[in-house]
């Protein structure tokens, strides 16, 4: 949800061209599938707009052509750091640290709540989007 909820906001602020967004994951389970079809209902609820995606595993050129990698939890932070090694740019932090928060983003897999999850992701890309432009 976050890489079309970033690109939505980015989208409403004139700043299409400016950004690359993209999502990957730190894991190769979901390697090849689509967005979570309650994820993509979420989105769709929201207006948000969004394509057919191919969903692909992070890797160290990732971190190399990415000005921030993003993560969701910390979970997700400790795995992404045994796949590219340490964060020499300090290019890597956690979405709700953004939104003045050191916790992870709600995780609708375990708990089905989709929309504490969307919730989590809209402030923090807002509060993300918010940081990089000083608007």
């Amino acid at each position: 949800m976050a890489e079309f909820v970033m690109k939505q906001l980015v989208r409403e602020a004139g700043l299409t061209g400016s950004f690359r967004i993209a999502s990957a994951a730190v894991s190769a389970e979901e390697t090849g599938n689509d967005i979570y079809p309650p994820a993509r209902r979420k989105l769709a609820q929201k207006g948000i707009p969004f394509e057919h995606r191919s969903a692909r595993q992070l890797t160290r050129d990732d971190y190399r052509y990415y000005d921030r990698i993003v993560c969701m939890d910390g979970s997700n932070l400790r795995l992404l750091r045994l796949l590219v090694g340490e964060d020499p740019g300090r290019k890597v932090s956690l979405l709700m640290q953004w939104a003045g928060s050191e916790r992870d983003v709600a995780d609708p897999w375990y708990t089905g709540d989709f929309e504490a999850a969307y919730s989590d992701i809209y402030k923090g890309c807002r509060c993300l989007l918010a940081a990089l432009t000083g608007r």
